[in-house]
């Protein structure tokens, strides 16, 4: 249910809000700040979006930000 839904938003709606507060919604359910750091240490999230702002792997980064100490989120290009 919810991948359809994300699919559906992202390939077709120009309402990146609306995609972000859902898939922001669904982080907070599966709780993903509870992730073990040392699974994560020195991990990279690599997408393929043009830019970051349009990129889901950025919301994921900016929230475990927000849950956790000394998390470096650096965009390459």
């Amino acid at each position: 249910m919810w991948t359809t839904r994300f699919r559906l938003l992202l390939t077709s709606s120009t309402d990146s809000p609306l995609y972000e507060r859902h898939f922001l919604a669904l982080m907070r359910s599966r709780h993903i700040e509870n992730t073990s750091r040392e699974l994560l240490d020195g991990a990279c999230l690599l997408c393929s979006e043009e830019t970051p702002h349009h990129c889901h792997r950025r919301l994921v980064a900016e929230y475990l930000k927000q849950h956790w100490r000394n998390v470096e989120i650096q965009h390459i290009s």
